[in-house]
């Protein structure tokens, strides 16, 4: 049955007006993107086929362009709208913490850290800068790792802090293992990096780690940093 011929409440873009992004799955929500499906299958039907394809919306929005752009359905043109979407997201997200005070948000400081850098499968470090009402100045990757570990330098962290005269900084990584989990190597390097910024009078104000499938950790949030 065509999705034109299913009960209003049942059709991912209506559907989506009357209740709301949230209440449409994965496989609804790919459908709008897609917009339609292919011989003998819906949209809806068709997502879920790449869905189970390629495991999961999070690892087909991390697919590298070959590979997306060979599955069924997909191509070039739509790896290419996909790309832009993702870069409005990120704009997005990056405009709101500009504007607000990353403390007061944290899930949206983890999101906007997501589309920065949860899509790679190596390790990276790097900073979010914050000025001297916590509003964001940027977020800068500084150290790329392989799949365990990344070697990060506590110099050059307090030299980029100084060189964007940043008041405070939230430090950030990825788990490209998908355990957001804080190892204790994790808390070993944030204590570290905290006790060489404070000299400069440059706080830290968390570590947020970030794992697959949306997940996030905290050490703020955990109660970590003031143990440090």
């Amino acid at each position: 049955m065509a999705i034109r011929d299913w009960h209003e409440n049942d059709r991912p873009r209506e559907k989506l007006l009357k209740f709301g992004a949230t209440a449409l799955s994965d496989a609804e929500l790919l459908a709008i993107f897609l917009r339609v499906g292919v011989k003998g299958k819906s949209a809806v039907e068709l997502s879920q086929d790449l869905l189970d394809e390629f495991g999961s919306l999070d690892s087909l929005l991390k697919a590298e362009q070959a590979r997306f752009c060979e599955a069924k359905g997909l191509g070039e043109a739509k790896y290419v709208q996909l790309k832009a979407v993702l870069e409005m997201a990120r704009r997005h997200f990056e405009s709101g913490l500009t504007k607000g005070d990353a403390l007061t948000q944290p899930e949206t400081v983890a999101q906007w850290l997501n589309l920065q850098i949860g899509h790679s499968d190596r390790e990276i470090f790097g900073m979010v800068l914050l000025d001297q009402q916590h509003r964001v100045i940027n977020f800068q990757p500084l150290f790329y790792g392989t799949l365990n570990q990344a070697s990060v330098h506590t110099r050059e962290v307090v030299k980029t802090a100084l060189d964007n005269n940043a008041a405070a900084v939230i430090l950030a990584h990825n788990h490209p293992s998908g355990d957001p989990t804080p190892s204790q190597a994790d808390l070993d390097l944030t204590r570290q990096l905290s006790e060489a910024l404070s000299i400069m009078e440059i706080r830290c104000l968390d570590h947020i780690i970030l794992g697959d499938h949306g997940r996030w950790c905290s050490l703020a949030q955990l109660g970590k940093m003031a143990n440090l």
